[in-house]
């Protein structure tokens, strides 16, 4: 069976503040859905019935929360204390969430009953909330005034008896202020550059003016620097939250600051600001947080809400006081005048006359030749004394150009002989009258005369070179040469007599030269060069040259070689050098010539030269080389901690003594003499000093076991190399007892 349900209509009603729920409409709501849902109940029913209980449940299922709600709101609404705790549940939030202008409106009328009658009731309690926040400001505000004070006191003490102060007196007097009043307005010079507002609470830069022609960095950048500062101060030191840094001063910049609610002013002043100007500063600020609060408190970054700030913060950069200083008055500044310049132009004459006075003397003082010793002014007269050269400057042409008037001067100069140079070798020219073949000069202080001329002019130079020498300037003559035959002949043979010191193996003892002859004597080794045949292009006559040498053997490295070669004798193989004046031996050479040279180098010691036969190798036959590689090859073995070798040794001791006497014959019929040195050998076991004991032991056994088979004693030597000189390392397998050996070495003499 098909039913038609007509749609759910819902009753269109106006709105109404009222919150009671309309009875009516809501019967009329529920018969019509109860029509949608029985159309033959629908049928059956032309108006709302008195009561039908499925119309009650019905309703509880639709409506019966609200109407649970309702009744527990009725209820809590009767009940004034259940009312007050559920209103202050949800005040709080209401609060947060209202309008500031609507819920200040609203509240500020129950605060003020609330706060006025608070202190009528008990004025302490007040007192004690706003004590925290009143007592710093106060404290403050006490000690700007007593650094005012003090500031005025210290700025007039300090000008109380100067010029200025005595000026400032005058104009306290005129102007009827007080002296200190007009000490600060003329000492206090200072000017505001920089006023940076900064956020209190995240430290950003709200806004930053700066005064004309002020310079600065980045101002966001000092601005962070000063929150910075602040923080760091507060940490340090453990200062309260509504604590700040006040001033901080650096050369002529001083930092002022001032903290507001939500934001701080910072200051930046050059000079010596008074201390009225905190509250100036102070002001700007109050007046921004007043016009500005709620914008500062937001502050975010965005500065657009704030756009007005600035012109509040040019007011403070635009503070400054200069140096407002007044000249006297005009009248008694002509008067001064009037006083003081014909004063001035008589003082400005007399020092112009004596500046150029003082020049005319310094011009003297300089003069070679003239020595000042007095000069004087008096009454417009000029008067000087001393000593004057003839060949110096005339004093009266020297003042031409110094604008003092000669006739004025009065001069008195005394007769003297200069030893200045100049004048010295004026008076040598005009005395000596040198030829043409002679120049005189004057070289650092000295007067030297170049050239060629005769004996007899150079004997009248010698003759004045010693008076000069008393005080004046050497006269030096040595490099005039005597152009006489005497002279000549005398200089060829000082020449020849000079080549002959330079020779080696030749030693001038005397030479003279004597009516026309030249003697000379000494000593000279045979292989030296021949003194006659060094006369050879001196220019020296050899008939008038007689000499006598004495023969002696010279120490001189090439000579001594040269004899050396000759009576040793040195074999091909051998090879004499002379090394930095020594002479070495080099190469290989039988025993015996290796003797001989050994005989002659400590010949040669005690004459203070020397002969090296380090580097020479003795040349041994080939027999002996073999018979010595086999000796030095043949170990004897020892048991751990034993100083006798074992039985198994002995045979190795029986072949090595043949084969030492073997060697000791042949060598002596080869010409040289064979040692034999016995070195005893320990492994690493035990401490050290006894292994080296141990080792000499075993040399000593060795020794005497070879002496008992016919060794000769003499020829063999001991030691004790303990364990430093190894024959395999110790951590091999048979590295201990390869150790525990007595080794041979032979030796060539």
């Amino acid at each position: 069976m098909t039913s038609t349900v007509d749609p759910i209509s819902l009753p269109q009603r106006a709105a109404s503040n009222d919150t009671e729920i309309d009875r009516e409409a809501l019967a009329n709501l529920l018969v019509e859905i109860a029509r949608n849902v029985d159309p033959d109940y629908r049928a059956r029913l032309d108006s709302v019935p008195t009561a039908d209980p499925r119309m009650e449940t019905l309703r509880q299922l639709l409506v019966g929360r609200e109407i649970s709600e309702l009744s527990r709101v009725t209820h809590l609404l009767d009940e004034p204390e259940q009312l007050a705790a559920a209103v202050g549940g949800v005040l709080p939030g209401a609060a947060a969430r209202a309008p500031h202008a609507q819920l200040g409106e609203a509240l500020a009328p129950a605060v003020e009953r609330a706060v006025q009658r608070s202190i009528q009731r008990s004025p302490r309690t007040l007192t004690d909330i706003l004590y925290p926040v009143f007592l710093p400001a106060i404290r403050k505000s006490i000690g700007e005034k007593i650094d005012q004070t003090f500031q005025s006191l210290n700025e007039t003490l300090r000008h109380i008896f100067t010029w200025h102060g005595l000026k400032w007196r005058f104009e306290a007097w005129r102007t009827g202020a007080s002296f200190s009043e007009v000490v600060l307005k003329h000492s206090l010079v200072y000017r505001v550059e920089h006023v940076f507002l900064i956020n209190r609470n995240s430290g950003l830069l709200i806004t930053h003016v700066a005064a004309d022609n002020a310079t600065s960095e980045d101002p966001q950048l000092i601005s962070s620097m000063l929150s910075a500062i602040q923080d760091f101060v507060k940490d340090s030191f453990n200062e309260k939250e509504q604590s700040g840094l006040d001033t901080i001063r650096f050369g002529e910049l001083r930092l002022w600051s001032e903290v507001g609610p939500f934001a701080t002013l910072v200051a930046v002043i050059r000079g010596n600001p008074p201390e009225e100007l905190h509250e100036i500063v102070r002001d700007v600020l109050f007046r921004i947080h007043d016009e500005y609060s709620q914008a500062l408190e937001q502050f975010d970054g965005d500065s657009s809400q704030l756009a007005g700030i600035e012109t509040q913060l040019h007011s403070c950069v635009e503070l400054k006081q200069e140096d407002s200083s007044q000249g006297f008055p005009w009248l008694v500044v002509a008067a001064v005048l009037l006083v003081l310049i014909p004063a001035g132009v008589w003082f400005f004459l007399s020092w112009q006359s004596g500046q150029r006075w003082q020049a005319y003397v310094s011009r003297l003082s300089t003069q070679p030749g003239i020595i000042v010793a007095e000069q004087k002014m008096r009454d417009g007269q000029f008067y000087i004394s001393g000593l004057r050269d003839p060949l110096a400057a005339d004093p009266q042409s020297l003042l031409s150009g110094t604008q003092v008037d000669p006739g004025r001067v009065h001069s008195h100069w005394q007769f003297y002989q200069s030893l200045d140079p100049e004048f010295v070798l004026k008076r040598l020219t005009a005395s000596l009258t040198p030829p043409k073949s002679v120049r005189l000069s004057i070289v650092e202080d000295r007067i030297v005369a170049e050239g060629e001329a005769p004996d007899t002019w150079i004997d009248r130079a010698r003759a004045a070179a010693r008076q000069l020498s008393a005080g004046g300037p050497v006269f030096d003559i040595s490099r005039v040469r005597d152009v006489s035959p005497e002279a000549r002949a005398a200089e060829h043979w000082q020449t020849y007599v000079s080549r002959l010191e330079a020779q080696p193996g030749i030693i001038v003892a005397q030479q003279r030269a004597s009516g026309g002859h030249f003697y000379i004597s000494g000593l000279r080794d045979p292989q030296a060069a021949d003194p006659q045949a060094l006369l050879s292009g001196t220019g020296v006559d050899p008939a008038r040259v007689h000499s006598q040498w004495q023969f002696y053997q010279s120490l001189d490295p090439k000579f001594v070689l040269k004899r050396l070669v000759a009576s040793l004798a040195p074999p091909k193989s051998v090879r004499l050098t002379i090394i930095q004046d020594r002479i070495v031996a080099m190469g290989e050479a039988p025993a015996a010539w290796i003797n001989r040279a050994r005989v002659a180098s400590q010949q040669l010691s005690a004459d203070g030269l020397s002969l090296d036969i380090s580097e020479l190798s003795e040349l041994t036959p080939q027999e002996l080389t073999h018979l010595r590689d086999a000796i030095q090859a043949v170990d004897i073995f020892f048991n751990s901690g034993k100083a006798v070798p074992g039985p198994a040794q002995l045979p190795v001791l029986d072949k090595l003594a043949n084969q030492l006497k073997e060697l000791a014959k042949d060598a002596r019929e080869a010409g040289v003499t064979a040692q034999f040195m016995l070195t005893g050998h320990s492994d690493a076991t035990g401490r050290e000093t006894a292994n080296v004991s141990i080792s000499a032991a075993r040399a000593e056994t060795v020794r005497a076991l070879l002496k008992k088979r016919g060794v000769d004693p003499e020829l063999l030597l001991v030691r004790g190399a303990g364990t430093f000189e190894p024959a395999e390392t110790e951590d091999s397998r048979t590295g201990s007892s390869a150790n525990r050996r007595v080794s041979v070495t032979v030796t060539f003499h």
